[in-house]
């Protein structure tokens, strides 16, 4: 049907309901939910279906917007967060624009938090939900993305393998690409590895040809020795400044003849090896380094003048200050890598108080040819190991310490027992919770080891000390045969667990994107979005994300190349039109909006605001202060809030209480899925009410809540900068709005949930829910007269 035809004559409306197989369907009865919806004014078609993200399903939607001529759709199934798109691209098919959709979420915010049983609560719940959905298909309008020109340039930040493999995978595409690595050269931590499991390939025979590609590919710009100090801009077109740290020599020139270092005087630890040994203020990182080139560590530098002296390439400058880079990028990739735990909050395991004490990675470089002992593992004191113990697990898998499961422990630890037992003839003990196999050929690692003659005890190392001969005790339980056992050993290693690196927190806040609980970046989906951030545009991989072998990594990396390239595809980006704009007609001109504008989206053009779209980041913060009411949000339009607002409360009747909480879109949104994904138990009496940011809220649509039957009112948001910058100083103000209404002050509630904190939200929704029960709810008249003050 035509465009023009839908949009004669009153709405009309398809409602289709979701089972997801049992994970709706066996909390929620779908069938009662179609038989109430279906009647509802406008509605067309009222349908479920098993899995509506199916692709028979799909063509039953398009089926029924073509045949039965619907203007708009409301879907009631999972998160907006996977499925959205697939649903709008069904109605793009079907001849109607992707905006005339409305989501409604009732398996992470109903069935999953409100399950497993049959719950009645649930489907009244879900019902409740789709009205306030219904309701805000009456108010949805079409809309179109927004497109200009964008730069195809790519910014890669980190260049461990992964940023190696993704800045050669865009550069064989032909994209101009920035790598920036904050160390004098490329390489990461695999450059410190002497073989990789499971195939016991050499580390350097594998990464080093890929560094020296980098170096000699002509659309890969390496900025080695650098770091980003700050972003600005958009998706498409991000303004990217990087602090060139000083160096001291002139990469163009240097020979890596070494000269400098052989007479500069002073000797610091090396921190490739792990500071198992010295080299000179004036140093390569590593032989095979990318770019070879010497720099000078201006931090043990005396400045005595004798590298300046000698160089023969006349490549040193001690006075070097840095400078400042200027990139303009569409897309940016983080491969940022990980760090070890410290072993120096392992206080009973001795570690910085024994020198023969040491971490797995101190043990890749006392066995690498290019370590600092040629290969030959040696105590501290120059002498022979003949035994050694291996402990996994030391601090992860730990509360008091690193929760989650390192997951390449185990298998680096088979690695070196193999290299040390077959190759180097020392007798190696691993103490094991669990040995956690799982990828390809890592089976056969283990049985290598135990054919090989690596020892296995399975139990939780409790303590290290050193005894009277000058061996390391290794005091364990094992829990096969419940005997403490107390064994001597030349050298203990200790499996930490790999964390995110220093500055990824800084890092992500100056990106604007999300850091989960364990502190790596948080991934769009797990399964389906792996590589995206929640940032569009902003990719990332590796050990950024969690801790990856490898191989993962590699994948990771190529998958992360391949989804910028696809974000760049064109010379045009776009945006979505959801974003403030200006009601031309209402503005008076006053230029509030452009002083609050955090991102200088707003300028003053003829008297009137004007907000650019590209430069907007759909914060919201000036919608409430604008005193005109002039400026409103596409797709979260006052109307659309108010009407979301008035279905979920359609029902209530006078002797319950409800809870509406307004909650960010993104991070607070994505923290409410993860209480579902978890199974989270909360309230049956909250309703979710997503905004593109909390700053969007003002008196306006706080009161409208209590006006349409909200008894209490919770204001989530989950970014830092929104929650520093606008609400939790407008969400104060706010209670004495609301108490000028006669509106006890503690029936609203405002909290920070970032992301790594999600849990706290139910803690939240329960202990609220009691307080408002306890109030009881919100009398008539006071609902009334915000309505007539409002004119509602």
């Amino acid at each position: 049907m035509s465009e023009e035809k839908r949009e004669s004559g009153k709405p009309r409306i398809g409602i289709f309901v979701c089972e997801c197989g049992g994970n709706i369907g066996d909390v929620v009865d779908v069938k009662a939910v179609v038989e109430a919806v279906k009647n509802w004014e406008g509605v067309a078609v009222a349908k479920y279906h098993k899995y509506l993200c199916s692709k028979p399903a799909q063509e039953m939607i398009a089926e029924a917007i073509m045949k039965e001529n619907l203007d708009r759709v409301v879907v009631a199934s999972c998160t907006p967060r996977m499925h959205l798109a697939t649903f709008q691209s069904v109605l793009e098919r079907a001849g109607l624009n992707p905006y005339m959709l409305e989501f409604v979420n009732i398996r992470e915010q109903d069935s999953w938090v409100h399950g497993p049983k049959p719950n009645p609560e649930a489907t009244r719940k879900a019902i409740s939900l789709i009205r306030g959905g219904y309701e805000r298909s009456l108010e949805l309008e079409p809309l179109e993305m927004i497109s200009e020109k964008g730069s195809r340039e790519i910014l890669i930040v980190g260049g461990g393998i992964a940023g190696i493999m993704a800045a050669l995978q865009l550069g064989y595409l032909g994209y101009r690409v920035h790598l920036v690595e904050r160390k004098p050269s490329i390489g990461g931590n695999m450059a410190k590895l002497t073989k990789v499991f499971p195939t016991l390939d050499c580390a350097q025979c594998i990464l080093t040809p890929r560094m020296a590609e980098v170096g000699r590919n002509p659309n890969v710009n390496l900025l080695s020795y650098a770091e980003v100090q700050d972003v600005s801009g958009r998706p498409g077109n991000y303004t990217v400044r990087i602090f060139m740290k000083p160096r001291g020599v002139d990469v163009e020139k240097c020979r890596s003849c070494g000269v400098c270092a052989k007479v500069c005087p002073v000797t610091v630890p090396d921190e490739f090896n792990e500071s198992l040994s010295q080299r000179k203020a004036a140093y390569i990182e590593f032989p095979q380094a990318v770019p070879s080139a010497y720099a000078i560590d201006f931090n043990a530098c005396t400045k005595c003048g004798k590298c300046e002296q000698y160089c023969p390439a006349k490549a040193i400058n001690l006075n070097d200050t840095g400078k400042i880079v200027e990139l303009n990028v569409g897309a940016v990739i983080l491969a940022t890598g990980y760090t070890l735990y410290d072993a120096r909050k392992l206080e009973n395991y001795g570690y910085g108080i024994y020198k023969n004490v040491i971490t797995m990675m101190d043990l890749e470089r006392l066995t690498s040819a290019t370590g600092p002992t040629g290969g030959y593992v040696k105590r501290a004191d120059g002498s022979d190991v003949r035994k050694i113990a291996i402990v996994l697990c030391a601090g992860s898998r730990d509360k008091n310490h690193i929760p989650y499961c390192s997951r390449i422990c185990c298998m680096y630890a088979l690695k070196q027992a193999f290299v040390l037992k077959k190759m180097l003839g020392i007798d190696v003990t691993i103490y094991y919770t669990d040995i956690r196999a799982t990828g390809k050929g890592y089976e056969d690692l283990y049985w290598r080891d135990q054919e090989a003659g690596v020892v296995f005890i399975r139990g939780k190392v409790a303590e290290v000390w050193k005894n009277n001969n000058g061996k390391l005790v290794v005091q364990a339980e094992d829990t096969l045969t419940g005997e403490i056992r107390e064994d001597e050993f030349d050298m203990v290693a200790l499996a930490t667990p790999m964390v995110p690196p220093d500055g990824l927190k800084e890092l992500a806040e100056k990106m604007k994107v999300a850091i989960g609980e364990d502190g790596f970046i948080t991934e769009k989906h797990p399964k389906l979005d792996p590589v995206d951030s929640l940032v569009t545009g902003i990719f990332a991989c590796g050990c950024a994300l969690s801790p990856k072998d490898v191989r993962d990594t590699v994948s990771d990396a190529l998958g992360a190349a391949a989804r910028a390239a696809l974000f760049l595809k064109s010379e045009y980006v776009t945006t979505s039109p959801e974003k403030a704009f200006v009601i031309a007609e209402l503005c008076n001109g006053c230029g509030e909006c452009v002083k609050i504008c955090p991102v200088n989206a707003i300028t003053m053009q003829n008297g009137k605001a004007k907000i650019d779209p590209f430069q907007c980041t759909g914060c919201g913060a000036c919608i409430p202060i604008c005193p005109q009411e002039a400026i409103d949000f596409k797709n979260s339009t006052t109307k659309q809030i108010k009407a979301t607002i008035r279905g979920v409360l359609a029902d209530k009747t006078p002797e319950e209480t409800r809870i509406i909480a307004f909650v960010d879109k993104n991070v607070g949104y994505t923290g409410m899925d993860f209480l579902g994904l978890d199974r989270t138990n909360y309230p049956e009496d909250v309703r979710i009410v997503a905004v593109p940011t909390t700053a969007i809220l003002g008196k306006k649509q706080i009161l409208m809540a209590f006006a349409y039957g909200a008894d209490g009112v919770l204001v989530i948001e989950g970014s830092e900068e929104i929650d520093e910058k606008f609400t939790k100083k407008r969400m104060i103000e706010m209670g004495k709005e609301i108490a000028a209404f006669g509106i006890e002050t503690m029936r609203l509630r405002y909290s920070y949930v970032p992301l790594p904190v999600y849990k706290k939200a139910a803690e939240l929704f329960t202990m609220f829910t009691d307080r408002i029960k306890k109030f009881g709810p919100l009398a008539e008249e006071k609902r009334q007269n915000i309505k007539q003050k409002l004119q509602l």
